[in-house]
């Protein structure tokens, strides 16, 4: 049993409050009000843009060269092509270029960005690919849930399912979950508990992101 059959109770018990979470729920049935979802594609691109500063210190913490090169694959893709089609997706809710780089983190994006560029900044490679996984995953599987029940007739919802649904974003997600099976094979305990804590601390965040979108979240001051 690799590392992340481990994980399996965590990960699921947070993807279960993420599905059941009225912002994603009204995502698979199409009704969510088109508000929360455009705030949370705009924190979505701020997010983005500091992704891409973990593959960087991904592909500069690679313990060989072909896993630098995988890293450094995902961040000409994410900047090249996937912002592309964040901007173009974007457009569909009305939002332009020059509001998704306006945007001011919120604080749960803060938290969270802040949180994966200092554990890709600071930690071994193997942290780097603990925190890393949630989102790949759990994108993955909270779209195959909701696609389980049909897609909804609200188109730019239904394309957003199939975006997380496609092929090659499991082969993505099975990818990440390899390698951390890789690289904690064998680690010590301690190591384990703590590519444990910092996957845990990261699924926790994707669940607030959604949550952070949906009530509007705020600084307060």
């Amino acid at each position: 049993m690799g590392f992340t059959d481990e994980l399996e109770p965590l990960h699921d018990e947070v993807v279960t409050g993420i599905v059941e979470h009225p912002m994603v729920a009204g995502i698979g049935d199409g009704t969510l009000a088109p508000e929360p979802f455009r705030r949370w594609v705009r924190q979505d691109y701020v997010y983005l843009v500091e992704y891409n500063r973990v593959f960087a210190l991904g592909a500069a913490k690679a313990p060989d060269l072909g896993r630098m090169g995988r890293f450094a694959e995902l961040l000409h893709e994410t900047i090249h092509t996937e912002m592309d089609l964040h901007r173009s997706y974007a457009a569909e809710f009305g939002i332009s270029e020059a509001e998704l780089e306006a945007t001011d983190p919120s604080p749960t994006t803060r938290g969270y960005t802040d949180f994966l560029v200092r554990v890709a900044a600071l930690g071994t490679f193997g942290d780097l690919v603990a925190a890393l996984l949630p989102c790949m995953w759990g994108f993955n599987e909270t779209a195959e849930r909701l696609a389980a029940d049909g897609l909804p007739d609200e188109e730019r919802y239904a394309e957003w399912i199939r975006t997380y649904t496609s092929e090659e974003f499991a082969d993505l997600a099975d990818w990440c979950r390899e390698l951390l099976d890789e690289v904690a094979a064998g680690a010590p305990e301690r190591t384990r508990e703590r590519y444990r804590d910092l996957f845990h601390t990261s699924a926790r965040y994707e669940y607030r992101f959604w949550d952070a979108a949906y009530r509007d979240e705020g600084w307060g001051v």
